[in-house]
């Protein structure tokens, strides 16, 4: 599996309008692709399987928003999310942490990185990545 791949998708990319998941499962990466191509947003998807495929990807251009699984082959997407919230240049992208099973610390030091939201992969949907993109911050959606 490649480290980072950019997903076909049938809308037109605004420039900057990409959508960056950090996922190594391909499974679940194309779970969570489905759902960005599903609504009624111009996001490309761009897909890296590593932290390090990750920063590669930021290098070359801020992404409008994140989605994070917290294990990954590299290190814990939740202190990636720490390092980004103290990146001037990063620290104002929304990003959804979606893991297998969030635990209550992970929940804490996905707070203090200002993650919009932390969702388990079975609740994740199109809901929490609207509501991301219009800047809105909570742990869950009613």
């Amino acid at each position: 599996m490649q480290a980072m791949q950019t997903l076909p998708n049938p809308r037109r990319a605004v420039a900057g309008q990409n959508c960056l998941i950090v996922e190594d499962s391909a499974f679940d990466s194309e779970k969570l692709t489905r759902v960005i191509h599903n609504i009624k947003t111009n996001l490309v998807v761009e897909v890296a399987s590593t932290l390090r495929a990750a920063r590669d990807a930021l290098e070359k251009g801020k992404p409008r928003l994140i989605l994070l699984d917290n294990n990954l082959p590299d290190g814990l997407g939740t202190n990636f999310a720490l390092e980004l919230s103290r990146d001037p240049k990063f620290s104002d992208i929304p990003i959804i942490l979606v893991s297998d099973w969030p635990s209550p610390f992970m929940w804490e030091k996905a707070a203090t990185a200002g993650v919009a939201y932390v969702l388990s992969k079975m609740e994740f949907d199109a809901r929490y990545v609207r509501a991301a993109l219009s800047g809105q911050k909570a742990n869950r959606l009613n």
